[in-house]
């Protein structure tokens, strides 16, 4: 049985030579992994094979192993996963031990829940402001969170060195605030503005998020599943 600081060892050299060749599906599929794993950390459960993580996941055994096998395997022959430590792997490659700082622009309905869910510090991400145009709420706290004008947005991301900016604007608004936070070194955008953003700098990355996509994902499902009921 291989030890864990051989696996360590070959995950390292692994992610070295193939992160940048990883499909996009790939990568989808890891936050689902790392969410079931740390429920099964909670379960006090120490191993599982790609089998069992199939069950749960509804994800052939098959693919699961080959996913894993871009970033070295992690898997021992006989044995199956070590739990926690597949948990912490792929935490790493999730970037969670990153230490990521994050803003959010935009102090609306979808601003102010954001600040309420404990989402991005379970995932290593700390938030450290809100930001809006309305003179009525700035200077204040919302969930804990300061809320600053727009004004100071790229002062601020340059000072404490913001890696994420979280766009809950306008749409109309949406690339002027990102092309501020941008040329602030800020180095991610997760676009909630509901338009297609596209920034002229490769350095930046952008996860544009359509919620009414996946309702009307969900919507046609339930069309093709016999439609809706009718009274």
């Amino acid at each position: 049985m291989e030890s864990i600081d051989k696996i360590h060892g070959t995950f390292e050299k692994r992610i070295a030579e193939t992160k940048a060749n990883v499909p996009t599906a790939v990568i989808k599929r890891l936050p689902r992994y790392h969410r079931y794993l740390g429920e099964l950390i909670r379960e006090g459960r120490m191993r599982i094979s790609s089998a069992e993580l199939s069950e749960l996941l509804g994800v052939t055994a098959s693919q699961i192993r080959q996913d894993l096998n871009c970033f070295g395997g992690f898997g021992q022959q006989g044995y199956g996963y070590n739990v926690k430590y597949l948990h912490g792997k792929i935490g790493e490659l999730l970037g969670v031990t990153e230490g990521f700082r994050t803003v959010i622009v935009g102090a609306g309905n979808l601003g102010r829940a954001l600040a309420a869910t404990h989402m991005f510090e379970r995932r290593g991400v700390e938030r450290l402001a809100l930001f809006d145009v309305n003179p009525d709420i700035i200077g204040t706290k919302i969930y804990g969170i300061p809320v600053y004008s727009t004004d100071e947005l790229g002062e601020f991301c340059r000072r404490e060195r913001v890696d994420i900016g979280v766009l809950t604007v306008p749409k109309e608004a949406a690339f002027s605030v990102a092309d501020v936070m941008a040329r602030a070194g800020v180095r991610g955008i997760w676009n909630f503005a509901n338009m297609e953003l596209s920034l002229p700098y490769p350095e930046v990355e952008v996860e544009n998020i359509h919620l009414g996509d996946s309702l009307m994902t969900l919507c046609y499902r339930l069309k093709s599943a016999g439609g809706a009921e009718e009274d």
